[in-house]
């Protein structure tokens, strides 16, 4: 055993001197926030940590504290340089002391913070996106897709509390050309950390309207660059990249676009921008269908124009031709009536003839059926009267036979044979699973009417 045992407390305290000496200024380091936490009186406090090479695990983590002095002046200079907060996920660049307490352990207490390093680590992770999804060969996809000449149907992915959407749900139906779109939200969050889910899950129920839409318009209106860097997502820039109908976007971005908007059909800068590509396209349609008409309308004047000088020219070469062929017509038409006249008077004749022939022939003919059918007539009458008098008679026998079978089973008849019936609300008890302990019974017999209580069930 040790003769000269350290404390705790000893132990510490040498560490923290040697910390000191180590470190006694002030050293830039990197590291990526992993938690970070603003209490109530404006000191920030954050979990730093480092991954291996791979991004599979975490090979060092230290606490990192930035006192409320600092942070109030560090905050809005970050922001206002990198357009965005400080977050979980972010690498940062940052001046801290490296300190160790004997009773807290060691941390970093933070100074300054290089906004510079974070905006060139984001814009790392976007060219990698865009990169990646060149490799994967979907990059082009949906650019190859044919957008509609005349694009009317139209699924929207918006926030519907979002102003550039109430924008571009104006500026389509108020449209100076009168033309009418039809449009259905699919609401989505497009802001924030459950952004690129949400846009996704937007994208995948309009996947199920299979045919419906000619295209998907996906807007958002503006805002500072951390508000729109969900777009630079590879989650959301991969579905829509292989989004089987033509998307065109319209984020409202300031100064650089989005990767999704590189790989979207066709990308605009404001939802009303996207409102007037759509109302132009439209319009320029109807301009080509004017011009068609216009053409066909000349072509065709042109046409009748020929063809009627041409027909005057053939009306004057054949009136000669047709004159002499009516007249020749004419004489042929006067013979064959004559010859008609002949013809029908003989044919007249005959069928006078013929028809007389065929009325005596048919007096003949009725008065021969008559005759037959008024004796068919008596047999059946006589038929008749028998065969319902043997039909009555059992009819009378049944009927007398039913009344007697009435008779017996007529519950006064019944109850005055002895018996009597139980009723349970009015309803007959037919076995004594239709009772239970505390029902009230009525029991009816030939003179009266007995009500009694349910006591316990054998």
């Amino acid at each position: 055993m040790s003769q000269n045992p350290l404390s705790l407390h000893e132990l510490n305290t040498a560490v923290k001197d040697t910390v000191r000496e180590e470190f006694p200024g002030l050293i830039w380091i990197t590291a990526e926030i992993s938690e970070i936490r603003i209490n109530r009186t404006g000191h920030c406090y954050l979990e730093l940590i480092e991954k291996s090479s791979d991004g599979d695990s975490i090979v060092a983590k230290a606490r990192g504290t930035i006192w409320y002095f600092t942070f109030r002046m560090i905050k809005p200079y970050f922001e206002e340089a990198t357009g965005q907060t400080l977050k979980a996920g972010m690498n940062i660049l940052f001046k801290a002391s490296v300190e160790f307490h004997e009773l807290y352990g060691f941390s970093l207490n933070i100074k300054d913070i290089d906004p510079n390093y974070t905006l060139g680590d984001i814009e790392r992770k976007k060219r990698e996106t865009i990169k990646r999804l060149e490799e994967e060969g979907v990059f082009d996809m949906n650019k190859e897709l044919d957008l509609a000449l005349v694009p009317q149907v139209l699924a929207v992915v918006s926030s519907p509390t979002a102003a550039g959407y109430q924008d571009f749900v104006n500026q389509i139906e108020n449209n100076q050309g009168g033309f009418v779109f039809y449009h259905k939200l699919f609401e989505a969050s497009v802001q924030g950390d459950e952004a690129p889910s949400s846009i996704v899950a937007a994208l995948e129920r309009i996947n199920e309207y299979e045919g419906v839409f000619d295209a998907v318009i996906l807007i958002r209106g503006g805002g500072s660059a951390a508000d729109l860097m969900c777009f630079d997502e590879y989650e959301v820039a991969v579905n829509v990249a292989q989004f089987p109908i033509p998307v065109i976007t319209g984020i409202g971005h300031e100064r650089d676009i989005s990767v999704t908007d590189l790989v979207a059909h066709t990308h605009l800068k404001t939802p009303t921008a996207v409102a007037e590509f759509l109302i132009n396209r439209i319009a320029e349609f109807y301009g080509y269908l004017d011009g068609l008409q216009s053409a066909f309308t000349d072509i065709v004047s042109g046409k009748l124009k020929e063809n009627r000088h041409r027909l005057e020219l053939n009306v004057q070469r054949l009136k000669p031709v047709v004159v002499n062929t009516i007249e020749k017509k004419n004489n042929r038409l006067e013979r064959m009536v004559s010859s008609v006249k002949v013809a029908a008077k003989g044919y007249t004749n005959k069928q006078k003839q013929n028809i007389n022939h065929m009325q005596e022939l048919m007096k003949y003919l009725a008065l021969k059926s008559i005759n037959g059918q008024k004796q068919n007539l008596s047999f059946y009458v006589s038929k008749l009267k028998i065969e319902t008098k043997g039909y009555i008679k059992v009819k009378s026998q049944n009927l007398y036979l039913y009344e007697k079978e009435l008779e017996l089973s007529d519950p006064v008849n019944v109850l005055k044979r002895g018996y009597s019936v139980t009723y349970k609300d009015g309803k007959t008890i037919k076995s004594v699973k239709e009772i239970k302990e505390g029902d009230e019974l009525v029991t009816k017999l030939q003179d009266g009417d007995i009500k009694s209580i349910v006591g316990k069930l054998k």
